[in-house]
């Protein structure tokens, strides 16, 4: 989940391919499968801000968290062209005027490159410290297909290109969290029910700097933090209550 004050508090949101397998047509945040390269060795020296090991811990997990947040900045460089990075050599972050995003983004896209690869031409280290995780849903048994999925949340940078891949999604706009659930309670646009839970969570905030304090200073706090439920995996929240909880 990307947020901005601009000056109103925005989510950016893909809409899905109509003709896609899964939740086709409704809007989502960009978002996408685990790759194994994700969980490459190199991507340790390449997110200096957060190890496997705290990575791990913030999800519960014994090992190889860190290729959550690999993948989060992947997903989101493929399906947006937002890319959560800085350069090695200077520190500072890469954006669209300064870097040819959108040739190194078509050739991911088309599979001529790996993000690896990516990362290593451009000597990029991922901005892993600037992305919290907000959620995990899993979904039911009985479902013909299911999914195991993490939903993190970072401050949208300036100078990308914030726009659909024309593949697996046909349209990009950036919505304040409260119009997106009325545009569902209208039947505007179509919603699935994380998306909706998540941008409860969001609506709850008029700016989303606050949100971003909020949320770094909880996932700054021990792995305790972190609570089991029917559902999965959470991060809790001060604010949480057990209906309103993402």
């Amino acid at each position: 989940m990307l947020v901005r004050d601009a000056p109103e508090f925005e989510v950016f949101m893909l809409r899905r391919n109509p003709t896609a397998d899964f939740v086709a047509g409704a809007f989502v945040f960009p978002g996408g499968a685990l790759d194994a390269e994700d969980r490459d060795r190199e991507w340790a020296a390449r997110c200096p801000d957060r190890s496997d090991a705290d990575a791990s811990a913030l999800l519960g997990l014994g090992r190889g968290g860190l290729g959550y947040w690999v993948a989060a900045v992947r997903e989101t460089f493929e399906e947006a062209g937002v890319l959560l990075a800085r350069s090695a050599r200077t520190g500072c972050a890469v954006d669209g005027e300064h870097h040819d995003l959108a040739v190194a983004r078509d050739a991911l896209n088309r599979g001529e490159t790996t993000f690896l690869d990516v990362a290593r031409d451009a000597d990029l280290m991922l901005d892993a410290g600037a992305i919290h995780p907000v959620a995990h849903w899993v979904t039911p048994p009985g479902s013909h297909r299911r999914y195991d999925t993490r939903f993190f949340l970072a401050a949208a940078p300036e100078g990308h290109a914030y726009t659909h891949d024309d593949g697996e999604n046909v349209a990009a706009r950036w919505l304040r969290p409260a119009e997106a659930l009325d545009a569902l309670a209208r039947n505007e646009i179509d919603l699935i029910l994380p998306t909706v839970r998540s941008l409860a969570l969001l609506a709850r905030f008029d700016r989303a700097a606050d949100l971003l304090d909020v949320v770094g200073r909880a996932t700054r706090r021990p792995p305790g933090l972190v609570t089991e439920s029917a559902g999965g995996t959470r991060i809790a929240l001060p604010f949480d209550t057990d209906e309103g909880a993402a």
